[in-house]
């Protein structure tokens, strides 16, 4: 039996089956590479769902890492640390926020997001005790807590996972006519996803954005962006609400990226009339900003900035989507997204995803499906041309 075997069987034996990986086991990745058990090389087209927009092991987000881990890594927020600060300051000046809220996951942040709106809803627009509603859209994908889960609407996600909890109203995505129809008295906030990636990556139409902040505005409502796989450069910008430069949210959500692919680092920006009504007691965690994360986070968020990740998403993207057009297969319905997140939807009658993600990993890409027909790719942004030219060579092949 093969290593890979070997080690899948004793995974399969001893782990919950709650994902179904691509039969490869990879022991070691730098930049955009990763090799397998067996010593075979792959361009990382997953990037850990767009926690990698720097890359594998960045040497920079590497040392922040070692060096905060050999002085301190944990206090809890008992106390003060001297990481917290200087993170969260350049976080909020890059993303144009009053204050941050750190956390580790970006389930967590969501629901810290939905916990601020509430609290905003009560102390701010007097909506009536727990009566306060939050909109969302079709097709979301915001995280796996219960709550979450509850306004889901993929049915896998909800089955034998209720009692949900209430307060939650669904909408279709990329049309601004059901927002409005939507908001009530009680409405404290719309939650969304610039780019629904989970679900395809379904790209709304020009404009949707700026409608929607415009509704808020007017009904008094909260608008939340979730950014955690379109933020920190992905789509071409640092956020992609910023492609609709009147657009910006009054709670931003962000993780993945945040932490530059060796730590969890999740956080929820706001403006100080709303994060300012927390009070001590009112939200926590034990591991949110805690200095290893900060020095991290501050790293991962150097290395995209200083870097110019953003530009060179837009650039390759552009590049990345212009080459796709040549591939002109009948296997191929559709090829969406911004940036360097891209979806290619299978037409239905030439199978499905995973099938084409499989044949792709033979010929060393490392690529996901997503809601059965879609292929997603999002590769590092430190990405070169030549290896999307690759790229591209390989996904003719799949595609003859």
């Amino acid at each position: 039996m093969k290593r890979t075997d070997q080690v899948i069987a004793q995974t399969d034996r001893v782990s919950a089956h709650n994902y179904a990986p691509l039969p490869v086991v990879i022991t070691r990745a730098e930049g955009v590479f990763a090799w397998d058990i067996e010593g075979r090389k792959y361009l990382d087209c997953i990037s850990a769902y767009s926690s990698l927009n720097q890359g594998h092991r960045h040497p920079r987000i590497l040392q922040a890492l070692l060096a905060q881990s050999g002085r301190l890594t944990l206090t809890s927020r008992a106390v003060h640390n001297d990481r917290l600060g200087p993170f969260l300051e350049k976080l909020c000046n890059a993303a144009q926020m009053d204050m941050a809220l750190p956390m580790n996951t970006g389930a967590e942040a969501v629901e810290t997001a939905i916990k601020l709106a509430r609290k905003w809803g009560y102390r701010v627009k007097n909506v009536p005790a727990d009566e306060a509603e939050i909109i969302v859209c079709r097709n979301n994908f915001h995280g796996r807590t219960t709550t979450i889960v509850g306004f889901s609407s993929e049915p896998q996600y909800r089955e034998d996972f209720g009692p949900f909890t209430p307060g939650f109203k669904l909408i279709d995505f990329g049309n601004a006519d059901a927002l409005a129809e939507a908001i009530g008295p009680n409405t404290v906030a719309f939650m969304l996803e610039p780019i629904q990636a989970e679900a395809g990556i379904i790209v709304p139409p020009p404009g949707y954005l700026t409608e929607v902040r415009e509704l808020c505005r007017r009904n008094n409502v909260l608008l939340i962006l979730d950014e955690i796989q379109t933020g920190l450069g992905r789509t071409g910008k640092l956020f992609d609400y910023q492609h609709e430069p009147d657009a910006k949210p009054d709670l931003l959500v962000v993780g993945k990226a945040l932490g530059g692919g060796v730590y969890p680092v999740s956080a929820v920006l706001a403006s100080i009339d709303v994060m300012g009504l927390l009070r001590p007691g009112d939200h926590g965690s034990t591991f949110g900003g805690n200095p290893l994360a900060s020095a991290v986070g501050e790293a991962a968020l150097e290395v995209v900035i200083e870097s110019r990740l953003p530009a060179r998403a837009a650039e390759l993207g552009a590049y990345l989507f212009d080459r796709l057009a040549s591939l002109d297969s009948p296997k191929v319905k559709s090829i969406r997204g911004r940036g360097l997140l891209v979806g290619i939807e299978i037409a239905p009658e030439a199978g499905t995803a995973r099938q084409f993600s499989e044949q792709l990993l033979e010929r060393g890409v490392l690529c996901k499906d997503t809601h059965e027909q879609v292929i997603r790719l999002a590769p590092p942004l430190i990405v070169q041309k030549e290896q999307l030219d690759w790229l591209v060579e390989q996904l003719k092949f799949a595609f003859r």
